[in-house]
């Protein structure tokens, strides 16, 4: 099992930055992809960026140029870097990891993901 610790949320002005970190613990060695998921007052969980083990990431378009994701994996530590924060971004921010499978590193997960209990990130106008 994996366990998930955000931090780094608060109130920020529109146009200001955070980086949000994510700490995992447990079988780390088996985490294939790391995800930031926000959920907005009102809407469901979204989708804003992910990273493999290899490095590949992804972001939803409306986040694309203002975030980056990257994880340490020495440090077992995940982050968000968020620049000209807009009040659209105002939400609880998630960390997530999705297990997989590797035998060669003791790994016996199929489709497991695990979730922070996330961190409140507000943009004020």
């Amino acid at each position: 099992q994996v366990q998930l610790v955000e931090s780094g949320g608060g109130l920020v002005q529109a146009g200001g930055s955070l980086r949000l970190s994510c700490a995992a613990s447990g079988d780390t060695v088996c985490i294939a992809t790391m995800n930031w998921y926000r959920q907005a007052p009102g809407k469901g969980r979204e989708l804003v960026a992910s990273i493999t083990s290899g490095g590949t990431t992804d972001y939803v378009d409306a986040v694309k140029g203002r975030f980056a994701i990257s994880r340490d994996n020495a440090k077992n530590t995940m982050y968000l870097q968020m620049n000209s924060l807009k009040p659209e971004d105002t939400a609880v921010y998630y960390c997530s990891a999705d297990l997989a499978t590797d035998v060669t590193m003791n790994c016996l997960y199929y489709a497991v993901a695990y979730w922070g209990k996330g961190t409140l990130v507000t943009i004020s106008s």
